[in-house]
């Protein structure tokens, strides 16, 4: 398995889960030049049987060579989950960060056209879709209206992986994520942001709409989506481990017109003062809050996600950790790790 994101918030929970739940052997690309951190990668590695990985310095933004690719051997899964992935920072140096969430994608689609692995797992988001208006939850294949740089990169990410799928039939499956909550996750990150800002007795910004209504998420923890993720691996190509594949992945010269796509969803949707109160609750503190007009501070900032995960349910899917359970989980942890604050 060819992991990327390894040492970011999310990848280091896939590495994590992957190797509590499987035998893969996993090749980790790393550079550090970003968001990914050593720590993230030590202490997803912790305990468990590191012999089955392979950390590669490797920039995802340069062309992997031929020798590389040799040298790697074969590659049966793609998991591509790293990525540039905050709105701030989308908004205040746009250039910079379309170009990297371009090149890696490129980077990895390229990658897999040599190495043609069984299946090519795609991470991307709710934002691609834009706003969800009151009482609607986007379904798969609805029309993607990004409102920001982020979410314009990552449905360039998408298009680009369907154009690869559809001309070298690389075995392309996107999967749709709401936002993501957990342990070693980066401060600029709403919860994180709040933990700070309630450990510290500070105000915490929360977005309204004109009428002073919050904003409101599906929030997933990341162990949610690395489960989901590696539920989805083993009904494709099956592992190692014994289970069995019960999926065929959707290709065009099997008469199929687009990808397969699936929305990883939290269990329950959540205003964003809401998730703001639990934090402050499992800490034992005060919430001290100000609301701001959503598009005061950020025009490309969107109100409300939201997703339909109803297919994934009904194929068979379950959430293994509740919302409660994940988010007090995540408190307990980064407040006996304090310097993640």
């Amino acid at each position: 398995m060819f992991l990327t994101g390894a040492a970011g918030f999310v990848g280091s929970h896939v590495l994590r889960h992957l190797l509590q739940k499987t035998d893969y052997e996993i090749i980790c690309p790393v550079s550090f030049r970003h968001r990914g951190l050593p720590e993230r990668i030590k202490s997803a590695m912790a305990w468990e049987d590191v012999s089955r990985v392979r950390i590669e310095q490797m920039d995802l933004s340069a062309p992997i060579s031929a020798h590389t690719v040799s040298r790697l051997g074969p590659i049966d899964v793609i998991m591509n989950v790293a990525s540039e992935s905050h709105v701030d920072r989308s908004i205040e140096d746009p250039a910079g960060f379309l170009a990297n969430n371009h090149h890696l994608m490129v980077t990895m689609l390229e990658f897999a056209r040599q190495v043609k692995p069984k299946l090519f797992l795609q991470m991307s988001t709710d934002e691609v879709y834009g706003p969800a208006p009151k009482g609607h939850n986007h379904r798969e294949w609805e029309e993607a209206i990004p409102s920001n740089p982020y979410s314009a990169s990552k449905a360039a990410q998408e298009a680009y992986g369907i154009a690869y799928w559809r001309t070298y039939g690389v075995p392309l499956v996107i999967t749709n994520t709401m936002n993501i909550i957990g342990e070693m996750q980066d401060p600029e990150k709403f919860v994180p942001k709040t933990m700070r800002a309630v450990a510290r007795g500070e105000s915490m910004t929360i977005h309204t709409d004109e009428n002073g209504v919050s904003g409101s998420r599906f929030y997933l923890h990341a162990r949610n989506l690395a489960d989901a993720w590696l539920w989805l691996t083993r009904r494709y190509v099956g592992m190692p481990d014994g289970a069995r594949g019960a999926f065929n992945v959707a290709l065009f010269d099997r008469g199929y017109d687009r990808p397969d796509r699936w929305h990883i969803v939290g269990e329950r949707e959540v205003t964003n003062l809401e998730m703001a109160q639990l934090v402050a609750e499992f800490m034992g503190k005060e919430l001290l809050w100000e609301a701001q007009s959503f598009h005061a501070s950020r025009p490309g900032h969107d109100l409300r996600y939201a997703l339909d995960g109803s297919k994934l349910a009904a194929a068979g899917w379950k959430h293994p950790f509740s919302l409660e359970d994940s988010l007090r989980r995540t408190v307990e942890w980064t407040l006996a790790h304090p310097e993640w604050l």
